[in-house]
């Protein structure tokens, strides 16, 4: 019996069935180009019934005079089914008849050593392939756009925020760095995620495989697999049941570092004068029927919605794994699995186009910067670093500074040098440590300086110039070879399946010449 999500979930997932399937297959006999027909169930049936026609033919395990006929109608049934309107059952069950239908009954004798259980386990793998490739490919998109902007704006110095409160400043370009490195810890998920996914349970029949020797290696190598997945009871008894949970929680991570990135951004709209913004217009922004003042962020509204979707779609395998017996199909649906990636395809296009229409100002970013106390911690660092005051005794002044300074209204440079003075020999009263502020007037107001700050960072992995151009340089190596993967994999299935369909269309060939 086939369990599904509630009407809710199942509306949620079919609002991203929209999504553009990647169907890069090669040409059955007589058939439009793959290209044109999706990778669904129906074409994976497919290819496994083209598979079995060839290993069955080689290996001795089917008549050779007979081969051909049945490979024609293999062939028949495809070509009818990426006609327009053709049709594309998902199931054995109901892919067989159409088998029968253009071969006669000889050609149940592909089915020996198969099951629906391996045969829908080995599509839903596949499906599910293809789908990590996708989202590691939009993936690649959105961090070169957050790379570039990093490159964009290295040296554009911006408060960050810490509990919603003013923290420090920092390079904006240094923050980017940070969520790119985020989304390649998610590219790595997926590569990971992928090779777990790259294994073909064909051949395993429903739980311990029969007594009929399918060539499972072949089946493999023809249909892109990697590697097969080894035990035949974890083929399509568990396996298949944690592939979903898994992906799930990779959708879950992108979705999570998108809001964090959106709601970054969203508090700035609280101000009436951001130092970032969406550009208008262009579907960026809308105005109010009512309030002529308003543009509302629309694009970041929607991003988090789309976040927020991907989210709950990601709760459906996980839910309807817990407390099920192995190998039962209610987190194995393809429809909602499908959704689900595409959902999280959907967030990081959104998130793409977030970042194209940020609007930065450097100068509103360094005049917020220098109405409050972002920096007084560089006074702490200084004083313990130049002057060997213990950081804790060089806290408490910057504090009781910072104290003061907000009970008279003063910023950062403008704050009174010798009141500066009185509250360091207060501070230091009693610790033993000299009574006069070591720092110079000058040094003092070159301290509090948020530009100069951020470029005098010497940690390893902090805003300065150096280690910006060497995380740049850094990043940008991480997402190219996450692209030169994907195209490896694709190429791999793809050359694949045009080796089989050389090889099956031989076969076809010669029984539709009859």
């Amino acid at each position: 019996m086939r369990h599904t999500l509630t009407t809710l979930g199942l509306a949620l997932a079919l609002s991203f069935t929209g999504a553009a399937a990647h169907a890069q297959s090669s040409q059955t006999a007589d058939a439009p180009p793959a290209s044109q027909a999706p990778r669904d169930a129906f074409f994976w049936l497919g290819e496994i019934n083209k598979a079995t026609v060839v290993i069955n033919s080689d290996e001795g395990l089917l008549d050779p005079a007979l081969a051909p006929r049945l490979a024609a109608g293999v062939a028949q049934v495809i070509a009818d089914g990426n006609q327009p309107g053709g049709k594309r059952p998902s199931t054995v069950i109901t892919f067989e008849p159409l088998l029968i239908k253009a071969a006669g009954p000889d050609i149940t004798l592909l089915h020996a050593g198969r099951s629906s259980q391996d045969m829908h386990a080995t599509y839903r793998s596949a499906i599910l392939r293809d789908k990590l490739l996708a989202l590691a490919d939009q993936l690649n998109r959105t961090s070169t756009t957050l790379v570039n902007l990093a490159e964009k704006h290295a040296e554009t110095v911006v408060p960050n925020y810490t509990n919603g409160v003013a923290a420090q400043p920092n390079s904006y370009g240094h923050y980017l760095l940070g969520h790119a490195a985020a989304l390649d810890r998610d590219a790595q998920r997926i590569r990971e995620a992928y090779a777990r996914v790259d294994r073909s349970p064909m051949g395993t029949t429903v739980l311990n495989g029969t007594s009929w020797p399918l060539n499972r290696e072949r089946m493999a190598e023809y249909l892109g697999f990697a590697a097969l997945v080894d035990n035949a009871y974890d083929a399509s008894q568990i396996s298949s049941m944690d592939q979903p949970v898994e992906a799930a929680s990779i959708v879950t991570g992108i979705a999570l570092h998108a809001g964090n990135f959106i709601e970054d951004v969203m508090t700035q709209y609280a101000q009436s004068r951001p130092w970032i913004l969406l550009q208008e217009g262009g579907g960026n922004t809308y105005v109010s029927s009512a309030m002529p003042q308003k543009r509302n962020p629309g694009l970041l509204n929607n991003t988090r919605s789309a976040a927020s979707t991907a989210l709950t779609l990601a709760m459906g395998p996980v839910l309807q794994t817990h407390n099920i017996t192995p190998g039962m199909a209610d987190p194995k649906s393809v429809r909602q699995n499908s959704a689900m990636m595409d959902s999280a395809i959907q967030v990081l296009q959104q998130w793409d186009r977030v970042l194209n229409a940020l609007v930065v100002s450097p100068e509103r970013a360094l005049e917020e910067l220098n109405s409050d106390w972002t920096a007084s911690q560089e006074l702490a660092d200084v004083l313990m670093r130049k002057y060997k005051l213990p950081f804790r005794v060089g806290h408490h002044f910057a504090s009781e500074v910072v104290s003061y300074a907000k009970a008279n209204n003063i910023k950062p440079l403008d704050f009174p040098y010798d009141v500066a003075q009185r509250i360091y020999a207060e501070a230091v009263h009693d610790s033993g440590y000299p009574a006069e502020l070591p720092m110079s007037q000058a040094e003092f107001r070159a301290t509090l300086d948020p530009v100069a700050l951020v470029k005098n960072r010497a940690t390893l992995g902090g805003p300065q110039p150096a280690e910006m151009q060497r995380m740049i340089k850094l990043a940008r190596e991480r997402v190219a070879a996450s692209d030169a993967w994907v195209k490896e994999r694709r190429a791999h299935i793809d050359n694949a399946l045009a080796e089989l369909d050389q090889q099956f269309n031989e076969l076809a060939a010669r029984g539709q010449a009859r």
